[in-house]
């Protein structure tokens, strides 16, 4: 298991940038996938991205294909998410989420599996 905490939200307009971190605490960081998702109010918990275990394979929702950027730096166990171009629809409480996929290049998409999640960060995006 990895405990999981976010931050870096907060309140931008339209056409902005955020930066998301995830620090993890645990001895088994680069054993982890890792995925971000948001939830807006009164919808569903959905994918952002992920990225696989050494960082070299990542995967993006067609939302935010071309705006937003995970990466990962194992020496420090956080998992990054720059967010450009931010629109309104972005408004979301983000999550950080860890998973042991059975292979290094697997990037998990999908929410159940996700083990461990963190607390979550605000995103609101004004227009």
């Amino acid at each position: 298991q990895v405990q999981l905490v976010e931050s870096g939200g907060g309140l931008v307009q339209a056409g902005g940038s955020l930066r998301l971190s995830c620090a993890a605490s645990g001895r088994s960081f680069s054993n982890y996938a890792m995925g971000w998702f948001r939830q807006a109010p009164g919808k569903e918990r959905e994918f952002v991205s992920a990225i696989s275990r050494s960082g070299g394979y990542t995967f993006y929702a067609r939302s935010v294909q071309g705006r937003f950027t995970i990466s990962r730096d194992n020496t420090k166990k956080t998992v990054y998410l720059q967010m450009n171009s931010l629109k309104p629809e972005d408004t979301a409480v983000y999550y950080c989420a860890g998973s042991l996929p059975s292979y290094t290049a697997y990037v998990p998409t999908e929410r159940h599996e996700y083990p461990d999640w963190g607390q979550g960060t605000q995103v609101t995006v004004s227009s």
